[in-house]
């Protein structure tokens, strides 16, 4: 039997979230799911990383379904006594960008850092619903080119 398309156009979003930081993806994870359901579209897999760092891997295994539309990726990279937060957020941004193009989807970047305090990260929870949105935003449009 095959899905009714609702308000969100029949969108599925995956989304991968990193462990790291829990106290705050959790509510960014809630968030996101809320954003979902706001606007009709589907809730695919949810996939949980140990860290921001891991995301990539965990966005390419969503992308590689066929039935999600576009992933989002949250997490908090909140600044140390190093510069490893900036290592780890240009990365992961880096192959994240790189995978949305080759996979030819969306992916939402709701990863909050570097170089802010657990306060800071904390008041950017709302990312989550700016990556939800701009995904299902960027599918209706590749779809009007269709």
């Amino acid at each position: 039997m095959a899905k009714q398309k609702k308000d969100g156009d029949g969108i599925c979003v995956g989304i991968v979230a990193s462990e790291f930081n829990f106290d705050v993806t959790l509510l960014m994870l809630e968030r996101a799911k809320e954003e979902i359901e706001f606007l009709g579209a589907e809730l695919g897999p949810v996939l949980k990383t140990p860290g921001v760092y891991d995301i990539p891997l965990g966005a390419k295994a969503l992308f590689a379904r066929s039935e999600v539309d576009a992933v989002v990726a949250l997490g908090a990279v909140i600044e140390g006594e190093t510069r490893h937060d900036e290592v780890v957020m240009n990365q992961a941004a880096r192959k994240l960008a790189d995978l949305s193009v080759e996979y030819d989807k969306p992916l939402g970047l709701g990863i909050s850092g570097p170089g802010e305090t657990r306060l800071q990260a904390q008041d950017r929870i709302e990312n989550a619903g700016n990556a939800v949105r701009a995904v299902v935003k960027m599918v209706r449009r590749l779809r009007e080119l269709e």
